[in-house]
């Protein structure tokens, strides 16, 4: 009895790649070869490079979030007192920052004053989020105290105050200038409410790399800012961070504890969840969209081993005469249109990689021809396109391309294997 071939034996790699590599004279497919080649590439490619730039995006705007914010703020309910007054605010904020301080897990408990006001300098005025912090808590911020770009002394930050980058472009201000804010909830009189208005030294200017903040945010210290928006003797809200932002719904509790009964909760993604459900929605839609695309460009192989099939009848009709069966006539187009679906996967990784590496250098020369404005951070919150390469969605990129290519490349491939070789040779 004839010893069996195993499958994938050489001489049906040895036959694929004569027919991959044959002459159109020959029969051959050479272009419909590359045209699926550089189909599959390009989709490949762009499919990691919409991977990579969706996941920097989502990573560099929840690091903004984290980086300049507090990871929850613990605020307390309106009271209304015996006098009948509505009073908010926490009277005891320093002994509810010590006890936020002691949960495990808990990295900074800071009290703080909120309020708004105008900012004015050199005849221009800008709308400011004003907030006061003491200078220990404001160095703790990662991207404020710690930021790349940041200009001035924040230690001097108690003889003045620290403004965005943003305000201080707006506003023609460099460390030491004046500068005015303007509340109308100022001193009451007699005659009602009079705005109050009061000069800072900047002493601090600060990147957080989030165009809003960065725009409208002033801090001011602590015993300041409670002066200036009448707030003597109680902070607005206690500003917590914790060691593991991701998990914020498993300090809840402990937090409310902490903060007493009138005490609530707003965490950073209550701040921010529409949006980053949002993003969500987009991710899962963009890659439906470059799925198709991967898809689309597979198809071209169905168009190419068609053709080659249809040009190697006779090549067929005689290898099945010699004795080669089915299956081996199956697995040789198979190898043919595999191999292209996996040069072309390996291609467009190769780009797709490179593109998310080298972002930067490829973005600043998109933006240099075409004259610059291509990205807007007044609209997108953040200054540059990030890109964060991810080996799972690599992964996900090469498995939907090798499995869309192999599994198209079966249809004609089983064609060609049940084709009848006296009917291939009747007319030769």
């Amino acid at each position: 009895m004839a010893e069996r071939t195993p499958p994938f034996a050489g001489f049906e790699w040895m036959i694929a790649w004569r027919y991959l590599r044959a002459r159109r004279a020959e029969g051959g497919v050479s272009v419909m070869t590359w045209i699926s080649l550089v189909g599959i590439t390009l989709a490949v490619f762009a499919l990691i490079a919409t991977l990579s730039v969706r996941a920097g995006f989502r990573a560099e705007f929840v690091d903004t979030i984290l980086g300049a914010n507090g990871h929850v703020s613990v605020y307390a309910a309106e009271t209304i007192d015996e006098n009948g007054r509505i009073t908010k605010g926490f009277p005891d904020y320093a002994e509810i920052a010590e006890r936020i301080r002691e949960i495990p897990g808990v990295l900074r408990a800071a009290p703080m004053i909120k309020g708004q006001a105008m900012a004015n300098a050199n005849g221009r005025n800008a709308a400011a989020e004003v907030m006061g912090l003491s200078q220990a808590d404001l160095a703790e911020i990662p991207r404020i105290g710690h930021g790349p770009d940041h200009m001035g002394d924040i230690t001097q930050f108690d003889q003045g105050i620290a403004i965005g980058s943003g305000i201080a472009r707006e506003l023609g201000l460099q460390v030491g200038d004046k500068l005015r804010l303007i509340t109308p909830d100022g001193a009451k009189t007699p005659m009602g409410t009079s705005p109050r208005v009061k000069a800072y030294t900047v002493t601090y200017i600060f990147t957080a790399g989030r165009y809003d903040i960065d725009n409208t945010r002033i801090y001011m210290p602590f015993a300041e800012a409670q002066s200036y928006f009448n707030r003597d003797g109680v902070a607005d809200e206690v500003e917590v961070s914790v060691e593991n932002p991701e998990q914020i719904d498993d300090y809840q509790l402990a937090l409310l504890g902490a903060g007493g009964d009138n005490a609530l909760l707003w965490t950073w993604r209550d701040r921010s969840g529409s949006f980053l459900r949002a993003l969500t929605i987009e991710d899962n839609v963009m890659f439906i969209i470059m799925s198709i695309l991967v898809l689309i460009a597979s198809l071209n192989i169905i168009s190419g081993l068609i053709m080659l099939v249809k040009n190697k009848g006779r090549d067929i009709g005689i290898l099945r005469t010699m004795g080669l069966t089915e299956g081996s006539i199956l697995r040789v187009f198979f190898i043919c249109g595999a191999f292209t679906g996996t040069i072309g996967t390996i291609a467009g990784v190769t780009l797709g990689c490179l593109f998310a590496l080298y972002i930067d250098p490829i973005f600043s020369a998109v933006n240099a021809l075409s004259g610059g404005g291509v990205w807007d951070p007044s609209i997108r919150g953040i200054y540059n396109l990030p890109a964060k390469l991810q080996m799972g969605d690599v992964l996900s990129a090469v498995g939907l391309s090798l499995g869309l290519s192999f599994i198209v490349t079966i249809f004609p491939a089983r064609r060609a294997a049940r084709m009848n070789p006296v009917e291939a040779l009747r007319y030769e």
